[in-house]
């Protein structure tokens, strides 16, 4: 996956983050290409789920799960359209750190002609425990 955006992906990284949802919780799209995708969301304290501890709520932690994943997908081929989530599985190894920025990386595994297969993880500077993975499947595109 480069750090530079492809003119192709262009159109991908523009749906993302176009979309008011990703535009209210900050995420930025920093690399994608090739079925991969990394994004990164900064600390904010809208998004807090914990008031005692400043830990980031976990539902946002899985929507940029869900948004790196699909722009994942969105690149593992020529996309036609935009993807939709089938299933996603979230397991949470531990809570966010409070002012830490929140990367997500996701990389397809497994591409079908009507489902495409996806993993990512969630992290907040460490790569020794992540602060949660995923593992997904989303309508292929192509």
């Amino acid at each position: 996956m480069t750090e530079d955006i492809p003119l192709a992906t262009e159109t991908v990284k523009r749906f993302f983050m176009d979309l008011p949802f990703s535009k209210f919780l900050g995420l930025n799209l920093d690399g994608l290409g090739g079925g991969r995708a990394k994004m990164s969301m900064p600390y904010q304290k809208k998004l807090i789920g914990d008031p005692k501890t400043g830990v980031i709520h976990g539902g946002v932690v899985t929507t940029l799960l869900d948004s790196c994943c699909g722009a994942a997908v969105m690149t593992a081929g020529s996309p036609k359209f935009p993807t939709a989530t089938i299933d996603l599985r979230i397991d949470y190894m531990r809570p966010a750190k409070p002012e830490h920025l929140i990367v997500a990386e996701a990389k397809c595994y497994r591409i079908t002609t009507a489902v495409v297969f996806v993993r990512a993880t969630a992290q907040d500077g460490t790569k020794e425990i992540p602060i949660a993975t995923a593992t997904g499947a989303f309508t292929s595109p192509f």
